[in-house]
């Protein structure tokens, strides 16, 4: 069997998202997902260069065509890059449980779970929107939500302030919800000065949330490594990283409690494979970054599956809205935990007429405008 084509599908239904379908000489085809980095036609026109390179090599071998791409490459992948070796990657596993005619996670050493623990982002502009918020999804099944703990407009308040309305968000929350719900926290990498992190967690720390992400960029990472020393609650990061080497140094730094790699950008589901056996002998937990809908939520599934040191998995709810449209059949969802697909592959068909309908668009993420004018660095 041979790669004959390596195709893309851009859409911005439900904002902008990058299929990526390997098709190969018998007919089989594998489907995956590239992480939308912006800017986002970059990324699909990288999967067309590294196409170049992949053209009539066995997709089976997934390893041995990583290393194809990965050291291909004049220098280590930024975000593009990994972008886009993890959206070949992923459709190389899809493709390889069909060639085979068992789900994906048999080829990763079979499941060490049953199921699959999810939690949901939350929001609201006040602590009882956000309060009613959690509740919604607390009545919908799920036993674990995620919420931004500063007020909106943070940057346009005082110090002292931000900390009253943080407290007062969480504290609405845990009110709402008793104590048999997991709340985690994530400022989005907003938080500049360590010290201000700090006191941050200590703000929350009454209300006991499950995790503290991002408080810091995460690429400040020796910084995040003395934060960790005395913050109260565990600190949670590595969204933005990629492959095994950034995510080594972070636990060199000892920068996290528990690694959040995301599948679609951190080279795929073998390496983050590695980065969770890395992560257990260093005794952390992982809770993959799944933000993006479906076929993210199906790779991650397959992953979380056979990784024993497991916490739980960011999830977009498949069976509504956009997300509905972008795909066939969605994973079921039932009293806060995805079920794992049985099927072969990754157990998902995206829509290509419904997707084609909606090209991808230019995206931008929105910015942080201080008082003065200044654009936050986020």
């Amino acid at each position: 069997m041979k790669i004959i084509d390596i195709q893309t599908y851009g859409t911005s239904l439900g904002g902008n998202h990058i299929y990526v379908k390997v098709l190969t000489d018998e007919h089989i085809h594998g489907t995956g997902e590239a992480y939308r980095v912006g800017p986002d036609f970059a990324v699909e026109q990288t999967v067309h260069y590294l196409k170049q390179w992949l053209i009539g090599e066995d997709p089976t071998r997934i390893e041995h065509l990583w290393r194809i791409m990965y050291n291909g490459s004049r220098f280590p992948g930024g975000s593009m890059l990994n972008a886009a070796i993890s959206g070949i990657e992923t459709a190389l596993w899809d493709l390889k449980g069909k060639i085979h005619e068992v789900p994906v996670y048999q080829l990763l050493g079979g499941r060490c779970r049953d199921r699959i623990r999810v939690y949901l982002g939350i929001g609201g502009q006040t602590p009882r929107q956000v309060a009613e918020s959690a509740t919604q999804a607390v009545s919908r099944g799920f036993t674990a939500v995620k919420m931004a703990p500063q007020p909106p407009d943070a940057e346009k308040m005082a110090w002292g302030e931000v900390l009253q309305g943080t407290a007062a968000r969480m504290e609405a929350v845990r009110k709402a919800v008793g104590d048999s719900i997991d709340i985690g926290l994530d400022p989005h990498a907003r938080i500049f000065e360590p010290f201000k992190a700090l006191e941050m967690a200590e703000a929350v720390e009454p209300y006991r949330p499950l995790f503290f992400e991002e408080p810091l960029r995460p690429e400040n990472i020796e910084a995040m490594g003395e934060l960790r020393q005395k913050c109260p609650i565990p600190i949670a990061t590595g969204e933005m990283l990629y492959t095994k080497y950034e995510f080594r140094d972070l636990i060199a730094a000892g920068g996290a409690d528990i690694l959040q790699p995301d599948l679609l950008l951190c080279g795929g589901i073998l390496e983050a494979k590695k980065i969770a056996a890395m992560a257990e002998a260093n005794y952390l937990t992982i809770a993959p970054h799944s933000p993006l809908g479906p076929v993210s939520t199906a790779v991650s599934v397959h992953y979380a599956a056979t990784v024993g040191n497991f916490l739980i998995l960011e999830y977009r709810i498949d069976s509504e809205g956009a997300n509905r449209q972008l795909i066939m059949e969605p994973l079921h969802f039932r009293e806060g935990y995805v079920e794992i697909p049985e099927v072969a592959g990754l157990g998902i068909e995206i829509n290509e007429p419904m997707i084609k309908d909606h090209p991808l668009g230019v995206w931008r993420r929105p910015l942080v405008v201080e008082p003065d004018g200044n654009i936050v660095y986020q």
